[in-house]
């Protein structure tokens, strides 16, 4: 993508037993982004992923290449790395959407670099960039209440009540990712960061 297009990724697990948990808040933010640039997410043998290649944010919007990994959320490095590759984007211009433990359900933050906190989809992601200079796009789904694993509070469905505005906060995080690719860090931060 010579015009220094994007690559939005959306984490989450595949099939439909997954499809509906807190894990999978990524894949409904990528999703979102699509259907609002009226671009279909298709099957791209190279990268093991769904993917549409559009422009986000406009018009006139900015180029970018929106995923959806098709493996499991701790083996999505490899489908990350191999789209850098075969799209020619650089790792400044990737962006992560992934569940964040660490917030409140329905916050936001965006940030640029950092560790993985304990996520297995960044340490994957990290390990096979060799860097965690990247963006992401954190979505808060909260700590699970009381003594609850985490892994298996994330790979639960939403919960009744989490789900009566759920797309409001799906819907807030696509604002934020159009925001961050035409406006910049700075700017998404200071306007989405919660």
């Amino acid at each position: 993508m010579p015009d220094g297009g994007w690559l939005v990724v959306g984490l989450g697990n595949p099939g439909s037993s997954y499809a509906g948990t807190r894990h999978n808040v990524g894949h409904l933010v990528v999703e979102l982004l699509a259907a609002r640039a009226g671009a279909k997410l298709k099957s791209h043998r190279r990268g093991r992923s769904d993917v549409a290649e559009t422009r986000v944010g406009g018009p006139p919007g900015v180029r970018a290449v929106l995923a959806r990994p098709k493996s499991y959320m701790n083996l999505s490095g490899g489908p990350v790395a191999s789209l850098l590759n075969f799209f020619k984007i650089g790792t400044d211009r990737l962006v992560v959407i992934h569940d964040e433990l660490d917030l409140p359900y329905g916050a936001l933050r965006l940030k640029l670099g950092g560790g993985d906190n304990g996520h297995n989809g960044l340490r994957s992601i990290r390990a096979a960039l060799g860097t965690g200079d990247f963006h992401r796009v954190r979505v808060g789904v909260g700590r699970p209440p009381g003594r609850q694993d985490p892994a298996d509070y994330v790979l639960r469905p939403w919960s009744a009540a989490e789900r009566k505005d759920l797309e409001y906060h799906v819907d807030r995080a696509a604002d934020a990712v159009e925001a961050l690719l035409v406006d910049g860090l700075a700017y998404a931060q200071n306007y989405y960061n919660s």
